[in-house]
């Protein structure tokens, strides 16, 4: 009975470990989120939108989203092996409180679960809004410039013009 005591310790370490980890994380992908939009409204005034900045944070936005899908798995497989432990025979006589710290771990899971799918959501929403919002800025800076010389071409036609009619 220590030997599955321990088991049991080991697994919610691990749980609590892994329940740490996310959240950092996710608090500093949200960061991560919040100035890559930031980011991206400055280069758009400046100039183009996917600048060699943009990119580096495109890569960075990847890796932490592939390191949270990573330790949101682990954890999930955690939580499984401790449900798995509350079923195995012998361990009713500690199965309530048992059960209240593998539901209280399940739902933390969910909660960073959910977090984690919104921000990204969020952010893809907001990066396809900016892209969008960026080629039509491009389309009318391009139409201006176009324009531009149209114009400077008809003044001087009709300065021509103008001249020849004298």
């Amino acid at each position: 009975m220590a030997a599955s005591s321990n088991y049991w310790e080991d697994l919610r370490k691990q749980a609590r470990q892994l329940e740490n980890e996310l959240d950092l994380k996710l608090v500093s992908f949200s960061k991560l989120c919040t100035s890559y939009s930031s980011s991206v409204n400055r280069d758009q005034r400046t100039r183009d939108s996917r600048s060699d900045s943009g990119s580096s944070q495109d890569n960075m936005l990847v890796a932490m989203t592939t390191e949270l899908e990573q330790l949101l798995a682990n954890l999930t497989a955690v939580n499984d092996k401790m449900a798995e432990y509350t079923n195995t025979p012998g361990v009713s006589s500690h199965n309530a409180a048992l059960m209240h710290t593998l539901q209280r771990h399940r739902d933390i899971l969910q909660d960073y679960t959910h977090e984690f799918h919104k921000t990204k959501s969020n952010f893809l929403s907001l990066r396809e809004r900016e892209d969008l919002l960026g080629s039509v800025h491009r389309d009318i800076e391009s139409y201006k410039s176009s324009s531009g010389v149209n114009n400077r071409k008809t003044e001087l036609f009709l300065k021509e013009h103008e001249h020849l009619r004298k």
